[in-house]
């Protein structure tokens, strides 16, 4: 990324403004325009971003979200790698426990929790590892839980056009906990049942039997349907 212009540092005694330089002792050159933005918020907050502990602040802040949003670069083909696999297994599959963490697009504040994919092959299986790296891909964006549930699903559909596909999303918002309505111990389920899952009660409360094996709490998962994020 090239660089953007120094930033201007305005000293608090004086009043008078510098251009930050590698002379400087006690001010930092941010050489990208989001850590620009990170420490003009972290003044606008009330801080002082040149303080000892936030003079790295916006380098930080900066690398963590280039991670937290690496899904926007993934692709999809690449991590797949070939992946597929013809085989003549025509079972449920079930990856379960799939540990993800996201951030509301609303809010800027993580929502994290576990997804759980089901598949009933046609004649090609997905290399199991692939179905977790499927999850972070679309966990690593600015996301709301239903749309991020609808793209696994559909892109497992997609790739290896099974007989059915059915994920199921259990997530913590913190936009709702550390905040609005102050709610710490209520989660969020979401699912997608595509093909026979979504055709065949028999096949749909199969899976849900299965996932019930480990965690009780899902009693009840819904139907997807149209629906909005709460946004405060």
């Amino acid at each position: 990324m090239a660089a953007c212009e120094p930033l201007v540092v305005t000293d608090r005694g004086t009043g008078a403004a510098a251009v930050a330089g590698p002379e400087s002792a006690d001010t930092t050159v941010y050489n990208t325009p989001m850590q620009h933005l990170i420490h003009q918020m972290l003044a606008q907050l009330g801080e002082d971003p040149d303080r000892e502990g936030l003079v790295k602040t916006p380098q930080r802040v900066e690398k963590a979200l280039q991670f937290l949003t690496s899904g926007y670069q993934a692709d999809i083909d690449a991590v797949l790698n070939g992946a597929m696999f013809s085989v003549d297994y025509s079972e449920m599959v079930i990856v379960r426990d799939i540990d993800f963490y996201s951030l509301c697009e609303h809010h800027l504040l993580p929502f994290f929790g576990k997804c759980h994919v089901a598949y009933i092959p046609d004649g090609r299986v997905i290399g199991l590892s692939k179905i977790p790296r499927l999850v972070d891909i679309f966990a690593r964006r600015l996301q709301l839980q239903e749309r991020m549930t609808n793209e696994i699903a559909e892109t497992i559909r997609e790739k290896i056009s099974p007989l059915g596909v059915a994920v199921v999303c259990e997530g913590t918002h913190l936009c709702m906990a550390m905040r609005g309505v102050e709610k710490q111990n209520s989660y969020t389920v979401t699912s997608a049942m595509l093909g026979a899952f979504r055709e065949h009660a028999r096949t749909r409360m199969e899976f849900l039997e299965l996932l019930k094996l480990r965690n009780p709490s899902l009693t009840q998962v819904p139907l997807p349907s149209p629906a909005s994020h709460m946004d405060d």
